[in-house]
């Protein structure tokens, strides 16, 4: 395939080195959705589930037993009873307090059921191992995936609520990359004692479509591909790198290459939580700020609500969006899903919506970093030394 670029590039974010370094290929003819307001991608996703036909697949790491679980839940019962086979695949750790009565109301339905990397007494260490992908795939032909997980904190009216909501990015699919997905799926609920099911037929690509490269981990060597896919993606940037991660703890390396980036004359940005549902973790990740900010790293502090979201854009071309943190855990530990897709336009509308991100956001300056409280200069030292533990 030619490589893809806008005009005057000059770097390698083509599809022939992308596809060498995470081990994947892009396939073609897909239509694509971006979804980052709440409301709106949880109609979208529940419309989808309920004109599956034959087969629904959910993999996620919280699927909780709130109102918005409960209202998914309800779709998934009925269309079992249409005789739809609906499974489903929720991480262990991540929805350890979903109440066993959830999922056996869900059996009971004729929805199938299964928990990934399930703690065991004969292997303890494991059970740092999550299943942190959140995808669904309908009918083989329709797939989403992102930050969402199942639970009210990444739906609107939770906002309304609790007087503050999460904001996510998600990706909706049409066409043979679902297929793709499925197929992925179809190994991985294998692997944790599903019942075999054969793959759906696969859809007929859109000649209007683009191309999507999937790029999921649930192995050393995967997570392995994952990060160099990342050092490659930052290295070969000659404009732009945006970042937007929920939990931001690097290693010394991804700092090493970031600061690199700014000295080739890359405008480098990080969109960060101002608010955290792990303070250890927001801490762990503040301790490399004062290394960025001096090398001239933006970096941004969302504003209000918890920012939940996953995605990167480099050069306003290259864009990756799923469920991979900027942390040991996700680059280390988990297994992950994301999507990755080559294109000027959706490049632009993800820089679209990192500038969106900004107005709702506060730039962390040098100077005022290097005013900040010493209690949280001790915070920040302290939780840095468990960074690969978080």
């Amino acid at each position: 395939m030619r490589p893809i670029r806008q005009a005057g590039g000059s770097g390698s974010l083509d599809v022939t080195g992308i596809e060498g370094v995470s081990g994947s290929r892009f396939t073609d003819g897909n239509r694509v959705t971006l979804l980052w307001k709440e409301r709106e991608s949880f109609s979208i996703i529940f419309d989808a589930v309920r004109g599956a036909r034959r087969l629904i697949c959910l993999e996620f790491y919280i699927f909780r037993n709130d109102e918005t679980g409960t209202e998914l839940a309800g779709i998934l019962k009925q269309k079992a009873a249409e005789g739809v086979r609906v499974c489903i695949l929720y991480d262990h750790f991540g929805s350890l307090f979903t109440p066993g009565s959830f999922w056996r109301d869900l059996l009971h339905a004729g929805v199938e059921v299964r928990a990934s990397r399930p703690f065991k007494w004969t292997s303890p260490l494991h059970y740092v191992h999550r299943d942190h992908t959140k995808l669904i795939i309908i009918d083989g032909r329709i797939a989403f995936t992102g930050g969402l997980n199942i639970a009210d904190e990444y739906r609107g009216y939770y906002a309304r609520r609790k007087g503050s909501g999460w904001r996510d990015t998600g990706i909706f699919l049409e066409g043979p990359a679902a297929a793709d997905l499925l197929d992925r799926f179809r190994r991985t609920w294998q692997i944790w004692k599903g019942r075999p099911f054969a793959p759906c037929d696969r859809p007929l690509p859109f000649p209007d479509g683009i191309p999507v490269l999937p790029i999921f981990t649930n192995s050393a060597r995967s997570r392995r591909r994952m990060r160099k896919l990342l050092y490659f993606s930052i290295g070969s940037a000659r404009r732009s790198i945006f970042l937007t991660t929920a939990y931001f703890t690097p290693s010394w390396r991804m700092a090493e290459v970031l600061t690199d980036a700014v000295k080739r004359g890359v405008d480098v940005r990080l969109m960060l939580p101002g608010l955290s549902d792990i303070s250890s973790a927001h801490y762990a990740g503040r301790a490399f700020f004062t290394r960025l900010l001096k090398a001239g790293v933006r970096i941004y502090n969302y504003r209000g609500v918890i920012l939940h979201a996953k995605t990167a854009v480099f050069d306003n071309e290259w864009s990756v969006i799923g469920s991979t943190n900027l942390d040991f855990q996700s680059l280390r530990r988990n297994d992950e899903g994301n999507v990755g897709i080559l294109k000027a336009e959706f490049g632009g509308l993800m820089s679209y919506i990192f500038e969106q991100d900004m107005l709702t956001a506060d730039e962390i300056t040098p100077e005022a970093w290097a005013g900040r409280p010493w209690t949280e200069k001790v915070k920040e030292q302290f939780y840095a030394l468990f960074r690969r533990r978080l």
